[in-house]
């Protein structure tokens, strides 16, 4: 007899049990695993929310940045992420080599700034940040920054434009963009705004310009949630972010429809390493206590701006 849903479900509480185990699982991630994490939430509300944890494991899923920043604020926990494959093409875009020759060569031009960079990155490249942002609270942290000192923003080209938008300061941008906002279909937000004049559009910043100038809100996952919170009347969003993001809206706000946007495959964007997350891979590592994510040596440092950054 095949393995149901239900008896994998049963598989997964029983190990969580047995292995002292909390669930995290972000927004991102298929409704199955958010239905049965513990906590759901953006990577700040993850961050925060791993530091709390009162149990000797957690099981982080989402994509390895994540799972390593959980490590890196909880040392003496372990923490296990189903699939060590699943990865971040944010994070990809910007290997530490790259980034420290970047910063040894306007140091060397004389130009004094500070290293800004949004937490979808590897923690050898948070280890050499001033300071790490999610979309949740990118803004506030840019205006910490002193005026006196440049902006060097890595690794998402995006969220750096609309942050120069919001605060009006000026940065230097790294190339990187995540490959799942970057394909969202302007022409086919334009035919849905059309099809569905009444609809209020929702876009993550992480979005390219030529989306976000459409956008009735820009805002991070949990701004997304707040924000279509504060309609009391049954609504309906168009929504350009990851698709699984609509299974957490519908979830919380029940009220409302949420239609995806389309990339210019037309078809919703999912992201491929979140979804290398499965129920039986979130089994299979709560039973072998693996993949784990094991301790380096500038894990140390990360953790310092980390903190700084996120819980300060």
């Amino acid at each position: 007899m095949a393995t149901t849903s239900i008896d994998i479900y049963d598989e997964i509480e029983a190990l969580k049990a047995e292995q002292d185990a909390t669930i995290l699982a972000h927004y991102y991630q298929d409704g199955e695993i958010q239905e049965l994490a513990d906590f759901t939430g953006d990577s700040l509300k993850l961050a925060r929310v791993a530091t709390t944890v009162d149990t000797g494991t957690i099981v982080f899923c989402g994509v390895h940045f994540m799972a390593e920043t959980a490590k890196i604020l909880n040392p003496g926990k372990r923490v296990l992420l189903p699939d060590p494959l699943a990865g971040c093409s944010l994070a990809d875009s910007c290997p530490a080599p790259l980034l420290a020759r970047r910063q040894e060569a306007l140091r060397a031009a004389g130009r004094t700034f500070q290293t800004v960079t949004y937490i979808n990155s590897t923690a050898s490249v948070k280890a050499l940040s001033d300071w790490i942002v999610t979309s949740g609270n990118a803004e506030e942290i840019i205006r910490r920054v002193p005026e006196d000192c440049e902006i060097l923003f890595a690794p998402d080209r995006h969220l750096g434009s609309y942050l120069q938008e919001v605060t009006g300061r000026p940065m230097i941008l790294w190339e990187g963009s995540c490959m799942v906002h970057e394909v969202f279909s302007v022409n086919d937000l334009l035919k849905l705004k059309r099809r569905k004049p009444e609809a209020r559009t929702i876009a993550h910043p992480e979005c390219p310009a030529n989306i976000r100038e459409h956008a009735d809100f820009i805002g991070g996952t949990e701004a997304m949630i707040r924000f279509v919170d504060r309609f009391d009347a049954p609504t309906e969003f168009l929504v350009a972010t990851e698709a699984n993001m609509l299974w957490q809206l519908q979830h919380a706000v029940p009220r409302h429809a949420y239609l995806p946007v389309p990339g210019i495959t037309c078809a919703c964007n999912n992201c491929p390493h979140m979804a290398r997350n499965t129920l039986e891979k979130l089994r299979d590592c709560l039973k072998n206590g693996s993949p784990e994510i094991a301790w380096r040596p500038d894990f140390d440092r990360a953790g310092e701006v980390l903190r700084r950054s996120l819980l300060g």
